[in-house]
């Protein structure tokens, strides 16, 4: 079966979600969002299956940028989907969504070479998995930032739309957006402490100090500052939204913009 095949029903969802949600603007009945969600269910487990033949498919496990960022918004919509039973947040899917369907289609157009090393080791699979949470969450709180951004923007501007009308209070928002910020950065503190750490038996050689490395350690920094400005000083905003956007560009181009220049631009698996 051509691989376009399998990520064709997930990315057609996404899709159908975005045109539907943005033809509602927010004024959706409790049906509608039930029905909603489990489209949006259906469409992870069709997402999800199509990532895992990706994946698998060989002797070896292959992970490179393109199943990165699959995986990564993969689990983020599966964090948004679960988030949504305890908040309304309909104004995420118009921008959410589109990314989502861009990001299953990846693999077909630029399919994974990269061999993950040593994947029988469990402490290499914990190290794996702690990451690809830390990323999901942060790009969350990424996509949160630009929602609340637009809200802010059109709220000073006198032009609110019904999509963002229909959203919580901004301050509901901001708690939400520090909630997703804290639970990565105790991730990543554990993903970047790991490799530091226990880089020869993780992945077989000393740490170096590569770019995927610097990216990885300034977005900690970057959020570790974030949260401490929150407790200490009491940030907000703006500022807030700025230093969680420059985080996640850090982390972004650590693993998935390293194995993109290294994939697509020189041509190494």
């Amino acid at each position: 079966m051509p691989p376009i095949l399998l990520h064709l029903p997930a990315a057609s969802i996404y899709v159908g979600l975005a045109l539907v949600y943005r033809k509602l603007q927010g004024e959706t009945t409790p049906s509608q969002r039930r029905w909603a969600s489990i489209a949006l269910a259906l469409a992870l487990i069709l997402h999800g299956a199509a990532l895992a033949d990706d994946i698998m498919d060989g002797a070896t496990p292959r992970f490179g940028f393109s199943a990165a960022l699959s995986m990564t918004l993969w689990l983020a919509l599966l964090f948004y989907w679960i988030e949504s039973f305890f908040t309304r947040l309909e104004g995420l899917q118009a921008l959410a969504m589109p990314v989502a369907a861009a990001a299953a289609l990846l693999p077909t157009a630029f399919p994974s070479e990269h061999a993950l090393p040593d994947t029988g080791s469990v402490a290499f699979r914990l190290h794996f998995v702690v990451a690809m949470l830390a990323y999901s969450l942060f790009t969350l709180a990424a996509l949160h930032a630009l929602l609340m951004a637009a809200a802010e923007k059109q709220l000073h501007s006198a032009r609110m739309t019904k999509a963002l009308a229909a959203l919580p209070p901004l301050m509901t928002l901001e708690s939400l957006l520090f909630k997703l910020v804290g639970a990565g950065f105790v991730l990543l503190t554990l993903t970047v402490g790991s490799g530091v750490l226990f880089s020869e038996a993780l992945f077989g050689k000393p740490i170096s100090f590569s770019h995927k490395t610097v990216f990885a350690i300034a977005a900690w920094l970057l959020f570790g500052i974030l949260l401490a400005g929150r407790r200490l000083w009491g940030w907000r905003g703006r500022r807030a939204l700025r230093l969680t956007l420059a985080g996640f560009t850090c982390l972004l181009l650590a693993y998935v913009g390293t194995r993109f220049v290294l994939e697509v631009l020189l041509g190494r698996p």
